[in-house]
């Protein structure tokens, strides 16, 4: 089977090949007065295979948005895979893989240390009832248990 090739990288990506979890460059845009974005593909889980809970993506994002920002001015998003293995990380500017991962390491260290999530409530959050701060942990610590083998994407 050969797809022709579509818009969206992540369509292009052959999901069988790939090696969860993992932190890869997925796209690079120059925005019209040269600004640059970088997209990253943070995959949790592998595709096809595994899925995380929607309260456990969830409340991960709530606390990743949240936490994020106090390492990084430069990250724009944090935002769920629809396939519910990853979410993709937006940032200003082309950090690096490496750095990126000590960015996500950082970030789900202290999403351990958390005692509740972030804005879980319907004054804040479309879903406010939506969440579990245990499923977000077990998430996060499954994830950083692996921290080796974030950079290689294949096996």
């Amino acid at each position: 089977m050969n797809p022709e090739r579509m818009n969206v990288e992540s369509f292009n990506l052959d999901h069988r090949t790939v090696a969860a979890p993992y932190v890869r460059v997925a796209d690079r845009k120059v925005l019209p007065q040269g600004d640059v974005i970088t997209k990253y593909d943070v995959r949790f889980t592998q595709p096809n295979v595994a899925h995380l809970e929607m309260k456990a993506i969830h409340s991960l994002e709530h606390l990743f948005a949240e936490k994020s920002r106090n390492y990084s001015e430069s990250v724009i998003d944090f935002s769920p895979m629809g396939c519910q293995t990853g979410y993709y990380l937006i940032m200003q500017g082309e950090p690096d893989v490496g750095s990126v991962a000590n960015l996500v390491e950082a970030t789900l260290t202290d999403v351990l240390q958390a005692t509740e999530v972030p804005a879980a409530n319907e004054i804040q959050c479309g879903w406010g009832e939506n969440h579990s701060l245990a499923g977000a942990q077990e998430a996060a610590r499954a994830f950083l248990a692996q921290r080796a083998a974030w950079e290689q994407v294949t096996a």
